[in-house]
């Protein structure tokens, strides 16, 4: 794989560019916002475009996860690693590039049929099984690593502790858990702030206003935020003893968490 196949846009298909892989006018159809937000054939033709242009700190959150990841494998916490949420299997691919050519299992699960197919047909590395299941009923054997990149905000808060109990009790010793995704601010100023610098972002990569309200629209019964001091409190609950945010950016952070 080259650096290229790493650079935002192109990191979750190998071998498109940001422009064939679709520019992301899903939401210029005001009707769209009338439909919560969902993980279909759609999406996933712009799906790359779609998170460049909206995730503030994505080209750098996702290499950075590899390499974390990847680290576990190498210092000896087990061979496998579970990508769950894995959309087009970004990150599996910067864990698998981290990695080289040594041995390892890369459990990619999603459940939205499309993004497991696209990622299917793009991506032929064999250390890669891409699964289509529920990662909240999926079952979880020994591993090194655990990834949630932008998946537990579009879970329903009550499955949430569940999972994450499951993946301590499946993590080795020397064994971690990275979740990166949207969080909530502690005041209601900095959240005014970290709104306003996000939509700042989205006009500056190309959204019109349209777009933006719609997306918000979509999304606001299907994505449920919350704040970092929350996320901290359920890590501890299902029993890590290590809560690290190793990055943020805006109002988008990542946290390593170990038992």
């Amino acid at each position: 794989m080259t650096r290229e196949q790493f650079d935002e846009g192109s990191v979750s298909i190998p071998g498109r560019t940001p422009e064939s892989a679709g520019r992301d006018r899903l939401f210029a159809d005001p009707a769209r916002a009338l439909v919560d937000f969902a993980f279909n054939t759609d999406v996933v033709a712009v799906f790359p475009d779609m998170i460049r242009r909206s995730v503030p700190g994505y080209e750098t959150v996702i290499p950075l996860t590899g390499l974390l990841a990847a680290a576990r494998v190498r210092a000896g916490a087990g061979l496998r690693i579970y990508d769950l949420g894995c959309s087009l299997g970004a990150t599996s691919l910067a864990i698998a590039e981290r990695l080289g050519p040594d041995h390892a299992d890369i459990i990619a699960v999603d459940n939205a049929p499309a993004m497991i197919e696209s990622a299917r047909q793009h991506i032929a590395d064999p250390r890669i099984r891409f699964l289509l299941a529920d990662i909240t009923a999926l079952p979880l054997h020994p591993c090194a690593a655990v990834l949630l990149n932008y998946v537990l905000q579009f879970l329903p808060p009550e499955s949430r502790l569940p999972l994450l109990t499951r993946i301590r009790a499946a993590l080795n010793p020397g064994g971690c858990l990275i979740v990166s995704g949207k969080i909530r601010a502690d005041t209601a100023a900095d959240q005014s702030f970290f709104e306003a610098a996000h939509l700042d972002f989205k006009r500056a990569n190309g959204y019109s206003e349209l777009e933006i309200s719609g997306k918000r629209s979509a999304l606001e019964q299907v994505m449920i935020v919350a704040s970092e001091a929350e996320h901290r409190a359920l890590f501890h609950a299902a029993g890590f003893s290590s809560v690290r945010k190793w990055y943020q950016c805006l109002n988008w952070a990542s946290f390593i968490v170990e038992p």
